[in-house]
C-alpha cells in the first residue's frame, strides 16, 4: 500500500486523534525549550496515519490468551507512562509522615501537591520506576537507574517560593543514607558516633550499607519557608527575627510544655480532644512498655521541683507530664482544667546538635543564628570569619553546587585555586516546622537548595487518624478535600 493510499484510508477519527497530539507536543516543547520533543510528532504520524510500523499487532492474533495478555500489558504500560508524566510535570502524591508541622497538617495527612506552583523539575534521573521514590516497593532494591544524570532545569510556573509557603522539598542531606536507619540523618549519625562517619560506615550490622542518592530521588520532606535567599535569620527565645525584624510565629505553631497535675492523670480523651496523637504522650520504657509521659512527683526532693520550675501546694506534689506538644489554644483550654496547675514551657535539654554540625556555634532551637541565606549571584568573602563562613558554606560549595572545595592552614581553596570570595549559583531556603520543638529542620541540617524544591502542596485529598480504627473515626471527614495552603 503506498503512502498515498494511507493517506486516503485514514478515517477523520485518526486525523483528529493525530492533530491533537501534533498540537499538545508542540506546546509541551515550548515549555519544555526542547525541539528534540518534535520527533514525536513522527511517531504520532505513523501511529494514527501511516501505519507502517504494526503496533497493534497483537490485535490481529488467533490465540485469545495472547491477545488477552497483551491488553493487559498495553493497559499497564500507558498507565505507568501517563503516572510518569504527570508525577514529574504536574503532580505528585505525598503523605505526612512525621508531626513536625502539627497542627497545620496532620500524620496521616494525603496531600496533593502541585509542581507547577513554583515550576516543574526537570527530571534530573529520568529512568526511574513510576510511584516509587527511591526503593522499589515489596521486592526492595533501587528504583531508578543512576545513568544518565541530568542538568538542574526548572520550567515555569505560577510564581516562585515565598514566606510563609508550605513547601515540599527533597531532604539536602539525603545524599548519604545508612539505609538500616533511613529516618535518620547520615551526618547526624555521624556527629554521634565516636568515629565520625568512618564509625558508621564500619558498623555495617547498626547502619547497614552506605548509600548515595541524586538530588531527584532523596527522601521527600515538607516544611514551611520561613527564610527566603539573601535574607539573615536569627531565633531568640523561640522568636523568630528576618533581618532583625520580628517574624510572628505560625498560629498553629507547637511547643513542648510540662503539664504539673494536682496528682490527676490525665484521661485520653482529653488529649484526643485536643488533637494530640498517642505517639505524643505515650512512651516506650526501659522494660518495653508503653506508658504515658508523666511521673507521680510524690518523692521529688525541693531541688528537684525547684530545677523544673514546679511549685507543690499544701505539701502536693503533684504529677507532671513531660514534652507534651501544644499550640497557644491548647495551652489556654488545658489551663482551664481544675485539676492543671501550671503548664511551663520546656527548656532544652543539653548534648543537641545544630548547624553547622562542625563547628560549635553555641546555638539551640530556640537561640540560633544569625545565619545569613545564600543568593543566587551573592558573593560571599572569606576575609573575616572564615571558619565559621567554611562550616556554614562549604557543603552549599561542594555538595550542592559540585565544586572541588577544602580548608586549609587558614585559607580556602576552591576547584584547586586559592579563593577570598564565591558567588553562589543558586537560591537557598531555611525551613521549619510548625511543630517547633519537635521538627529536624534547617536549624539542624543547613539551607534547602532551589533544585531540591519538588512543589506545593494544594489540597487534603484523604486523612486518616492512625490512633483509631476504620470504625471509630480513623477517616477525619472534617479535612477531606481542604486547602493544604495553611497560612501562618
Amino acid at each position: 500500500m503506498t503512502i498515498k493510499d494511507r493517506f486516503s484510508n485514514a478515517s477523520h477519527r485518526q486525523w483528529i486523534w493525530f492533530v491533537v497530539w501534533v498540537a499538545a507536543t508542540t506546546l509541551f516543547s515550548l515549555w519544555v525549550g526542547s525541539p528534540w520533543l518534535l520527533l514525536f510528532i513522527l511517531l504520532f504520524f505513523d501511529i494514527y496515519i501511516t501505519k507502517f510500523v504494526p503496533w497493534s499487532f497483537w490485535k490481529q492474533s488467533k490465540n485469545n490468551a495472547f491477545r488477552k495478555t497483551m491488553e493487559w500489558v498495553d493497559a499497564i504500560l500507558f498507565a505507568l507512562i501517563a503516572v510518569y508524566f504527570i508525577n514529574t510535570f504536574f503532580f505528585q502524591n505525598y503523605q505526612i509522615p512525621t508531626s513536625s508541622l502539627e497542627k497545620s497538617l496532620l500524620v496521616g495527612d494525603f496531600l496533593a501537591v502541585s509542581k507547577l506552583s513554583y515550576g516543574p523539575r526537570a527530571p534530573i534521573t529520568p529512568l526511574s520506576f513510576p510511584l516509587a521514590q527511591h526503593t522499589m516497593p515489596v521486592i526492595g532494591g533501587k528504583s531508578y537507574i543512576e545513568k544518565p544524570q541530568w542538568k538542574y532545569r526548572r520550567l515555569k510556573g505560577f510564581g516562585k517560593v515565598k514566606r510563609n509557603d508550605i513547601v515540599v522539598f527533597n531532604f539536602p542531606t539525603g545524599d548519604t543514607v545508612a539505609v538500616n536507619q533511613q529516618a535518620s540523618d547520615f551526618y547526624v549519625l555521624s556527629k554521634y558516633n565516636s568515629n565520625g562517619s568512618a564509625g558508621v560506615r564500619s558498623d555495617k550490622r547498626t547502619y547497614g550499607e552506605i548509600v548515595y542518592r541524586p538530588v531527584d530521588r532523596r527522601e521527600n520532606y515538607v516544611k514551611r519557608c520561613i527564610g527566603l535567599p539573601g535574607e539573615t535569620i536569627a531565633m531568640q527565645n523561640d522568636s523568630v527575627f528576618i533581618d532583625g525584624v520580628l517574624l510572628p510565629n505560625p498560629r498553629l505553631s507547637q511547643h513542648n510544655y510540662m503539664i504539673h497535675t494536682d496528682g490527676t492523670i490525665i484521661a485520653d480523651g482529653i488529649f484526643s480532644d485536643l488533637g494530640i496523637n498517642k505517639d505524643d504522650y505515650f512512651i516506650q520504657n526501659e522494660y518495653g512498655q508503653v506508658v504515658p509521659r508523666s511521673q507521680d512527683l510524690a518523692g521529688a526532693d525541693s531541688l528537684s521541683m525547684a530545677w523544673l520550675n514546679l511549685h507543690p501546694r499544701n505539701g502536693n506534689n503533684g504529677r507532671v507530664y513531660f514534652s507534651i506538644p501544644l499550640t497557644a489554644d491548647m495551652v489556654s483550654q488545658l489551663k482551664a482544667k481544675p485539676f492543671v496547675w501550671d503548664i511551663i514551657k520546656e527548656k532544652e535539654q543539653p548534648g543537641q546538635y545544630y548547624y553547622p554540625l562542625n563547628y560549635d556555634t553555641g546555638w539551640t532551637r530556640d537561640t540560633f543564628g544569625p545565619l545569613w541565606i545564600p543568593k543566587k549571584g551573592e558573593t560571599i568573602n572569606f576575609d573575616n570569619n572564615i571558619e565559621f563562613k567554611v562550616a556554614a558554606y562549604e557543603r552549599c560549595i561542594k555538595n550542592y553546587e559540585g565544586n572541588d572545595f577544602a580548608y586549609r592552614d587558614g585559607k580556602v581553596y576552591i576547584n584547586g585555586q586559592e579563593a577570598d570570595s564565591y558567588t553562589f549559583r543558586f537560591d537557598y531556603y531555611f525551613m521549619m516546622g510548625d511543630n517547633r520543638h519537635n521538627s529536624a529542620d534547617s536549624r539542624v541540617w543547613g539551607f534547602v537548595p532551589e533544585d531540591h524544591i519538588v512543589g506545593q502542596p494544594i489540597l487534603i485529598w484523604l486523612s486518616l487518624e492512625k490512633d483509631k480504627n476504620w470504625f471509630n473515626g480513623k477517616i477525619r471527614w472534617k479535612r477531606l478535600f481542604r486547602s493544604a495552603k495553611i497560612p501562618a
